[in-house]
């Protein structure tokens, strides 16, 4: 048995409109002007208690005021701003085809996570979601990753990490997990590579092969 997973934004999704615009909503009502959209583009994968310090300071009740103002555009329509990634479907059909098991780990919560996996066409597959604790600040990666791996009974062999962000890559590497990047998502090639990963897949296409499967 294999266990496969698998980030969210940037690498089963492309989430970037739901996420940037959610964020320009939430400096506009603190009145703080937003960074350009290449710069928030790099804001997608951490947790936003760690990125928006950057602009607004690192007043805790400032950075909660800004969290609560994003996840109120979010909650409404941001969540469902997203477009699956050409190519995942057919990648999560030939995994769960083979007969891996399947599950999500991201840094998004839960309220968000859970029903953005279950409107995927390929949601069913996902047989658990990790996400991060509330009010978390660092990724976590590595620490739902190791739940998962517990959760699920396999050692770290039997496993592989796919990601688009350094935090996917080192989170895998701290568990002894395979690490495969995925540069169709928000990091880059440089920044996967620099953190580790054992491969990097182009497009989702190229997947398949370097999972071990049949494309």
């Amino acid at each position: 048995m294999r266990l496969s997973l698998f980030d969210l934004d940037g690498t089963l999704i492309d989430s970037e409109e739901g996420i940037t615009r959610s964020i320009e909503y939430a400096l506009a009502r603190l009145d703080v002007p937003a960074p350009p959209r290449a710069v928030l583009r790099t804001w997608i994968g951490p947790p936003l208690r760690a990125t928006f310090p950057t602009v607004v300071g690192d007043d805790p009740e400032t950075v909660e005021r800004a969290v609560a103002a994003y996840r109120e555009r979010f909650v409404d329509v941001g969540w469902r701003e997203h477009r699956v990634y050409d190519g995942i479907v057919e990648v999560i059909e030939a995994l769960a085809a083979r007969g891996d098991r399947l599950a999500v780990v991201t840094t998004k919560p839960a309220v968000y996570a859970e029903p953005i996996v279950a409107s995927l066409p390929f949601g069913a597959c996902f047989e658990r979601i990790y996400t991060a604790p509330p009010k978390s600040a660092g990724s976590e990666k590595a620490a739902m990753i190791a739940r998962a791996l517990d959760d699920f009974g396999v050692g770290p062999a039997q496993a592989v990490m796919v990601g688009d962000r350094r935090f996917d890559i080192e989170g895998a590497l701290a568990n002894g997990v395979r690490a495969v990047g995925a540069a169709w998502g928000f990091g880059s090639t440089e920044e996967l590579d620099e953190a580790g990963a054992d491969a990097i897949a182009d497009v989702p296409a190229s997947l398949p092969a370097m999972l071990g499967c049949p494309a």
